[in-house]
């Protein structure tokens, strides 16, 4: 029996390639770093490659004034691109059956570090400030009320892996009946948390990121929010696999030999129906530190013992940390649905590690030849999620 599919059927985004999802595709399939911009981030940091959202964002609705923060109007960013969809989820289901899961790391911390400036100078909170913007768990629900849903709503923060979960959840939402369409991805900003918390952990490269390079040097962070729409209503792309693993082997190293990661990418292929072969590309998730780059290689390599087409992206938006996996798995969407012309390719300097299997890292204007993608993410504490998608 052909178990039941679960679609998704719209998909907003906003990072440094970006808020129009055309321009967003052909700057994918151009390997465009361009919006990669070497900025000053703070006295402590100095400089650095961030991939930085120049757009600007829209304010919340009066009524929602205290949710007033960078995080909430990028979420309000990538919503406004997809309000048509929205509204015809709304008509059909009504406000009580739809769903809202979001991940995230950093919520709202910008404007806790802003306020913290203040006070430390011995002067007031910025005018507007509200510790609310700050909760860790505050997305999701500041979601619901803008879309004024009473569906069940929480934000998941698994670090990296926070909005790859996401999928996972939604899914059991419609498994359960708890409601008939969600909305979910993730969102997270620039803060000197971050970049202050990846400098102390030598993680963070003063160069553009250079995945799978023998020069790879760490990550570059950047920010960013992408929204989906899961239901049953049938659509082009489907949500073909999930897999999640925890190995828990180091709180922030990943397991050398990546077991869990393997487990996590087995688990989606079984759930899928599919075999490694059946997949036209997979977006890795590359973070360009030896530790990272090393694992997964090898998981890859076992795995995919055949080869299949992978390139990671990070270099062309950075390392959006809570918001990484929607946006991976978003850029597979566009592929998927015919507006990325080719393959993303591998943006990289070309010199292999000798230390590391090789992978079949795509070349600029690679097409694909068969519409199932894979999209891998890791995280700190050893979390593991790979979601496959399909036409």
């Amino acid at each position: 029996m052909n178990k039941p599919r679960y679609y998704l059927s719209a998909l907003g985004m906003i990072n440094a390639l970006g808020n129009n999802l055309a321009v967003i595709a052909r700057r994918l399939a151009e390997g465009d770093t361009s919006s990669m911009v070497t900025a000053p981030v703070s006295d402590a940091f100095g400089s650095l490659p961030v991939g930085r959202v120049s757009q600007a964002l829209p304010a919340p609705p009066a009524a929602l004034v205290r949710d007033d923060c960078r995080s909430n109007r990028l979420l309000l960013a990538a919503l406004a691109t997809i309000e048509i969809e929205l509204e015809q989820v709304l008509s059909r289901y009504g406000r009580s059956r739809i769903g809202v899961v979001l991940g995230t790391t950093t919520s709202g911390i910008v404007a806790g570090e802003t306020m913290l400036a203040e006070w430390a100078a011995g002067r007031a909170a910025p005018a507007g400030y509200d510790y609310q913007q700050v909760e860790i768990g505050a997305a999701a629900p500041f979601l619901a009320k803008v879309l004024d849903v009473t569906g069940p709503a929480y934000t998941i923060s698994t670090a990296c892996t926070s909005s790859a979960k996401v999928f996972a959840v939604a899914r059991r939402w419609l498994q359960a009946d708890l409601c008939d369409a969600v909305v979910l991805g993730g969102v997270d900003t620039l803060s000197s948390l971050t970049l202050g918390g990846f400098s102390a952990l030598e993680s963070i490269s003063p160069q553009r990121a250079n995945p799978m390079s023998r020069n790879r040097r760490g990550i570059n962070l950047g920010e960013g929010a992408a929204l989906f729409i899961m239901s049953r209503d049938e659509a082009p792309i489907a949500l073909l696999g999930v897999g999640e693993a925890s190995d828990a082997y180091h709180i922030s190293a990943p397991d050398p030999q990546g077991g869990g990661a393997e487990m996590a990418l087995r688990a989606a292929l079984a759930d899928a129906a599919l075999t490694p072969s059946q997949i036209g590309y997979v977006n890795l998730h590359a973070t360009a530190t030896p530790k990272n780059d090393e694992m997964e290689s090898r998981v890859m390599q076992r795995v995919f013992p055949a080869g299949v087409p992978t390139s990671g992206t990070k270099p062309l938006v950075g390392h959006l940390l809570g918001a990484a996996g929607a946006t991976e798995l978003g850029f597979c969407w566009l592929l998927l649905n015919g507006m990325t012309p080719s393959l993303p390719p591998h943006i990289w300097d070309g010199e292999a590690d000798p230390q590391l299997p090789q992978l079949d890292l795509v070349q600029l204007g690679q097409g694909l030849r068969q519409r199932t993608c894979m999209s891998n993410s890791f995280a700190f504490g050893g979390s593991n999620v790979s979601l496959i998608i399909g036409g």
